[in-house]
Formats: structure tokens, sequence, C-alpha cells
């Protein structure tokens, strides 16, 4: 029987009651299917029902064949090894007893004597050049990632559940996972925000509060897809307007013509010449039939203006987010940050190896690259004061703005509106409010407390509340702002920047991301022990 998983009429709901699936129903084969969706719709929970770590509400989860999960160990406990994660220590330990000639003989008769070659070979291949008894608490984030991806592969199960596999990883990190995939020939569901990554399924299922829709091809073939969608959603838009506009022209003129009866009954009456019976009978059948025009008017109103709202509220769904910003006046000579023989770190032991110098004039745009541990956030936060050079100078005249990963500089006990008021006291109400909307904050959305929005919003109102003022900073600096965030949410944070004029000096490894925001030159940081992440 060929391996596939079936999911029927699945349904479930978060422990607070939230429903995430009602009725699902998706089938997946011997493809790579990347599974897209915005934060919190489910996507990695609808991993877990597969993996069977939980169950559903109602419905049922059919897989056929082995299935092997991502484990990606955020804190590892003490004592656990790479081993562990191939589920391998004690074939391994049984290994070293028969090498040491300690195994009995049935011991020695179950030793898998290729084991550990296996082991490394799986490992070399994920790009980590450590051995299997090596301590995960040594490891950085991105090796630990890697390792994990080795481990789940490594038995060639029929299917691979992968949760954000490139989150934390370099560009040769990224590379490797890529590449995993690439030879993979059996089933993967992949949930990932990384469009390079994605343009490497075969197809994508889109995971969204009304069920799953499923779209033949790659990321890029998804995207052509949607687009043809919003033509039609456009059309859709333009026809209901129509429609609400002849609709409320024949509604006015059954209400004049109706005025107009009124009008010519009454001077009929007043002139005596009908019996009053006969009068009062027609006025009623005139207002009966006057109402019953004017009901059906008024009904025939409503219903267009409904059609016209909800063809708008799906319109602001599928169009992508764009934003218009105040110009920050930057011109194309001026020099924002001028670092010379730069030297920073953590320890004055061990700074970057070769002393850093940098201009940047005007509005130009600015990658810092380098592998994971070369120091890109630990540059970050000497360039912002946050931690002092250990030698050299850092000049940056027309100041700037650090949006870190945690978008700190946000009060998390203030409304995204309070925020604002904070870092733009001159703002009118209407003017916050005005800012806020242009980044889809609109209304009671801009009264959300920080710290009940997700990674997604939370970005975007940190961009809403430094950029959305009057004058925006000249240089903005960006920590790995991608990570973690839904798709939408990148397409939104990318609207912004591409609607901003000023400097941007951005850490990423989303070579996407940087094209779409129009990076044209990259200061790389070689390889060190700065950041051990």
């Amino acid at each position: 029987m060929s391996s596939s998983i079936h999911l029927s009429r699945l349904s479930f709901a978060t422990p607070d009651g939230r429903t995430l699936f009602d009725g699902l129903d998706l089938h997946f084969g011997r493809e790579r299917c990347g599974l897209v969706g915005r934060n919190g719709v489910g996507k990695s929970t609808l991993l877990r029902l597969i993996a069977g770590e939980i169950a559903p509400r109602s419905g049922k989860v059919t897989v056929e064949g082995s299935v092997a999960v991502l484990r990606q160990l955020v804190e590892p406990p003490p004592g656990l090894t790479v081993a562990d994660l191939f589920g391998r220590r004690e074939a391994l330990a049984l290994l070293a007893r028969a090498l040491a000639g300690d195994a009995s003989v049935d011991e020695m008769a179950e030793a898998d004597w290729t084991l550990e070659a296996r082991l490394e070979e799986a490992l070399a291949d994920i790009g980590l050049a450590v051995g299997p008894d090596t301590p995960l608490a040594s490891l950085s984030g991105g090796q630990r990632t890697r390792a994990a991806l080795a481990a789940a592969a490594f038995d060639a199960p029929d299917f691979l559940l992968f949760d954000e596999p490139t989150n934390n990883l370099d560009r040769e990190g990224r590379r490797a996972v890529i590449d995993l995939l690439i030879r993979w020939r059996h089933g993967a569901i992949v949930v990932s925000h990384d469009r390079e990554l994605l343009d490497h399924m075969d197809v994508i299922v889109e995971l969204s509060s009304l069920g799953a829709a499923r779209y033949g091809g790659n990321w890029t073939d998804y995207r052509a897809q949607k687009n043809a969608e919003l033509e039609v959603t456009r059309h859709d838009v333009a026809t209901a307007a129509r429609r609400a506009e002849e609709v409320g022209r024949k509604a006015q003129i059954v209400s004049e013509r109706q005025a107009r009866r009124d009008a010519g009954g009454r001077r009929k009456a007043g002139r005596g010449d009908m019996p009053k019976i006969l009068l009062g009978k027609r006025r009623q059948q005139a207002e009966e039939s006057g109402g019953a025009h004017i009901r059906t008017a008024e009904r025939q109103r409503e219903e267009a203006s409904e059609a016209l709202a909800e063809a708008r509220a799906r319109l602001e769904v599928v169009e992508p987010i764009r934003i218009a910003l105040p110009s920050t006046g930057l011109v194309g000579d001026r020099v924002v940050l001028a670092l010379e023989a730069l030297r920073f770190g953590h320890d004055p032991g061990r700074p970057l190896a070769t002393p850093l110098d940098l201009v940047v004039r005007g509005p130009e745009r600015i990658a810092i690259v380098g592998p994971n541990g070369s120091g890109k956030s630990t540059l970050l936060a000497t360039l912002t004061g946050r931690l002092p050079p250990l030698s050299g100078t850092v000049r940056c005249p027309l100041g700037a703005v650090l949006l870190d990963q945690q978008v700190s500089l946000l009060d998390r006990g203030l409304s995204i509106a309070d925020n604002f008021a904070l870092r733009h006291p001159e703002a009118t109400a209407n003017g916050c409010r005005a800012a806020l909307a242009r980044f889809r904050f609109r209304a009671e959305a801009a009264d959300q407390i920080v710290g009940t929005l997700s990674g997604g919003q939370l970005l975007r109102a940190g961009l809403a509340c430094v950029l959305g003022g009057a004058s925006p900073p000249p240089l903005l600096m960006l920590d790995e702002p991608t990570n973690h965030l839904d798709l939408e949410a990148v397409e939104a944070v990318e609207a912004g920047l591409l609607a901003y004029d000023g400097a941007l000096l951005v850490v990423s490894h989303d070579e996407a991301f940087l094209n779409a925001i129009g990076i044209r030159r990259g200061l790389h940081l070689p390889a060190g022990t700065i950041d051990p992440g």
C-alpha cells in the first residue's frame, strides 16, 4: 500500500474553546507540501495531530506509513547528546561495549557496526561536523536545528513533518535544509514562511479559518493563483458597487414617486369632490401599495450594501497591504552612519577579528550578513549605544531607531495607540488613528494591548509607531525581522519598508525578504564566536 495521510472531518479546539478546525478534510500523498497560513490558524497543531501527539475533538487522522517529526530543542536538558536526537544512545553504548570486548555473544550479534559511521555521514550531509556523543547544550541554536533535521531523515520515514525548519539558521544552514528536501523522495509536510524553501514544494496548502485550500505547484505558482483570485475579487467589488449604486438610485426614484402620489392625494382630498368613504379606501390602497414598494426598495438596498461590504472584506483579506508614509527628507549625500576601525563584542579578549570601517550615505539599504555566531546582533547593539565599542568609533549624526526581535521599544502594558502617542506627543488623536490605520490597525484594532499581539502584529505595530509619525527616523535598523512571522505579516513588513525612504540596516538570512525591500549592498561579517546562536 502506498504511503498517505488522510484527515477526515477533523475538528479541534484550543483549551480556551477557540475552534481551529471544524470538519476539515485533507489528503497528503508522496509529495512535498508547504503548509501556509496566518499565525494562530493551527498549522503547528495540525502537524501534532498528524504525529499523534494530541487527539482531535472529532474526526479521524489516518496515516499509512511511518512519520518523523523535526524536534527543535530551544533549551536542551543537561546530559542530552546528538545521539539522543537520533534515538541511538543505547545502540551506541552497545557498540562501545562490543568494541571494548565487554559485550555478550548475543549483544555482539545485535551490534550495528556501521551505525557510528552512518550517523556521522548523516550529520555531515546537513553541514554539521560533530560526533554523536556531542552534548546538545554545547551547540548553537542553528547547529541543534541541523542535528534535528539529520535525525528526522535518518531512518528514511515515509513522511517528514517540519515546523519552521529554517528559523534561526544562517544562509548555509538554510541551504542545507533546502538541499535535503530537494533530495527527498518520500512525503514531506513543511510549515514555513521561507519563500525560497517553499519554492521547492510540489504543492501548497493554505490553512485559514474557512478550512484548507490546495494549490498545485510551488510558492511562485501559488502566488500567481492568488493574484488571479485577487483580480476576481476586485471584479466582484466593482460589480457589487455598481449594483449598490443602481439599487440606491431606484430606491430614490420609488421614494420620490410615492412622495408625489401622496402630495396629489392630499390636493384631491382638499378639493372635496370625492365621497369620504371612497377617498379613504383609495388612500389605504395607496399607502399599502406605496409602503410595499418602499419596503422592497429598502430591502434591496440593504442586500446590495451587505453584498458590497462582504466583497470589500474579501478584498482586504486577499489584497496585498500598501502603505504610504511621510518622507524622512534624507538627501543622497548625507552621512547617516560612520564606523572607523570598530572592534566590538562582549569580551575584550575576543573582538571581531578585523576592525570594521563603514560609511552609510543617504537612503542606502544594507544587509548585515554572516554565519550564526559572527556577531550581527552584537554589532547592532553597539551601533545603537546599548553596548560600548571595544575600540574605534561609531558616529550616527542624525540618530537611529532599532527594532529588535522583541520590538522592545514598545511598552507591553499599553495599547498600540498609547505607544504611538508616547513616541509622537505632537500628534493629534485623529493623526494617531490615521497613522495606525495605514498599517491596518483601524478603529478598535488600535486599542489592542501590545502584550496580547502576535509576532506579526507586534512588528507591524513597531513599524507603525516608528515610521508613522510626521518625521520618520533617517536610519532604521532591524534584527531578523521575519523570524516567526507568517507570510502575510512578512508582506506587511515589506510594504512598510518599501514606503520608507530613509536608510536601512537589516540583519536577515531571508534572501527573498532582502530582495523585496530593495537591499543593494551587503556588510559581511566573518565567522566568529561573539554570538552563541
